[in-house]
């Protein structure tokens, strides 16, 4: 399978007039596509909401488009909280899931009326202590241990992940949160990352709603809705075949009605969180050409870095690479495609076969709409890219500006009086 990317040379090539590289880009239509095939793969469960990943890509543009398909915000921090309340998201579109979580977040979650997702047993208390109460609607994250397996091998390993409680906590849990006041459930679980393959959701499902069974058997505790959470991956590889969201629902269905239906639970509705999988594919990173290098191996040096996209270099992670204007040139040459700080992970591809690059010629670094910009940092004093929207018109609108020297130095208050200066 060849990845095109969506934007043209020629396209890069007017952007660039007003906006130079390295920067995010977009894609509106593809966005809106997918929103719509997530709706209507859950269409036959009524409850069904889609809690985006705030983390992945935390900008106000992009999560408004999605609000424009009654989906909510999946938050983790204060200031995601903040973000979803600017944008418009009551409480019921709100999903607090966090850890090692301070008090002033709970609060902030709470006066928002966000749905809290408990992350842990010892926070029952905490999150009583700190606001008063136990909210009436209240959500528990559980990790069965051990590892989560399919037809198609071992997925992740859940034993080895902080988050969430054991079965045994998850019941008294339930217990003491009823005894406290809360009236409406939640069961929230993640146990594989960037799944590419059909069968993850549905198997999760049916091990959730089992357990939603036993829970009402065990503690007389209805639980309202399931949570998914997110894992449903995208293919990075241009070998790899897409996850259909819409053999997803269905698998899903399926569980639904095997389990939840014979006993009367068909009222439950399905939560999702989705980051990866709602706008990775939806972005880009276009850099340019500016150096190469012949020593031992053969190096393009581009603008971007490590800074702009940190997952190739910290997680060894596969993103693809189109030279924009040589999309059907032979891929004759073998480059490492580099940045500019100082560290030798900082490589966007290693070995890659691609098609001579001259300088000047614009790279398409793909699936960067998800853990792409948001993950950017500033070692070296590197500074975070502009984000661009390409409309579904084809125009293009900056969502986000590039940071400047003058906002790196921002924060240094206790030098209020030091002048810095280019």
């Amino acid at each position: 399978m060849k990845k095109i990317p969506f934007v043209t040379e020629q396209q890069v090539r007017e952007i660039v007039k007003t906006c130079p590289t390295p920067f995010h880009l977009y894609d509106e239509k593809g966005i809106r596509e997918n929103a719509r095939a997530v709706k209507e793969a859950f269409a036959w469960n009524p409850g069904f909401r889609e809690y985006f990943a705030v983390k992945a890509t935390p900008n106000p543009f992009l999560l408004n488009i999605l609000k424009e398909y009654d989906m909510g915000c999946d938050c983790s921090s204060y200031t995601e909280l903040m973000l979803a309340k600017s944008c418009g998201f009551d409480g019921e579109h709100i999903m607090f899931s966090s850890n090692d979580t301070p008090a002033e977040e709970f609060a902030y979650a709470h006066e928002l009326g966000a749905i809290i997702n408990l992350d842990d047993f010892t926070h029952i208390d905490f999150l009583e202590e700190t606001i008063g109460c136990i909210p009436e609607t209240i959500s528990c994250r559980y990790n069965p241990g051990g590892v989560f397996e399919l037809s198609n091998g071992i997925m992740d390993n859940p034993g080895d992940s902080k988050y969430g409680m054991t079965k045994d906590q998850l019941m008294e849990a339930y217990r003491i949160l009823k005894d406290r006041g809360a009236k409406r459930f939640g069961l929230h679980a993640f146990l594989a990352s960037n799944t590419v393959t059909n069968e993850y959701y549905p198997k999760l499902a049916k091990q959730l709603f089992e357990l939603v069974v036993e829970i009402r058997e065990v503690t007389g505790c209805e639980i309202g809705f399931v949570n998914l959470s997110g894992g449903v991956g995208i293919p990075y590889r241009p070998d790899q075949e897409p996850n259909d969201i819409r053999v997803v629902g269905e698998g899903v269905r399926r569980a639904f009605e095997e389990v939840l239906v014979p006993k009367g639970m068909q009222d439950v509705a399905i939560y999702a969180e989705m980051g990866r999988f709602m706008m990775g594919p939806y972005g880009c990173l276009v850099t340019k050409a500016i150096h190469e290098k012949h020593i031992y191996k053969e190096y393009i040096g581009v603008d971007a870095c490590a800074a702009n996209l940190m997952r190739p270099a910290v997680y060894g992670a596969y993103h693809h690479i189109t030279v924009l204007g040589k999309e059907d040139a032979p891929c004759d040459h073998i480059y490492d495609v580099t940045g500019s700080l100082c560290e030798n992970c900082d490589k966007f591809a290693v070995d890659r076969s691609l098609p001579k690059i001259d300088m000047g010629d614009y790279l398409v670094i793909h699936d960067t709409g998800a853990h792409g910009f948001s993950m950017g940092y500033n070692y070296n004093g590197r500074l975070r890219s502009a984000e661009l929207l390409l409309k579904e018109d084809g125009s293009v609108r900056m969502i986000r500006r590039a940071e400047t020297p003058e906002d790196y130095f921002a924060t240094f208050d206790c030098f209020a009086d030091m002048k810095i200066t280019r």
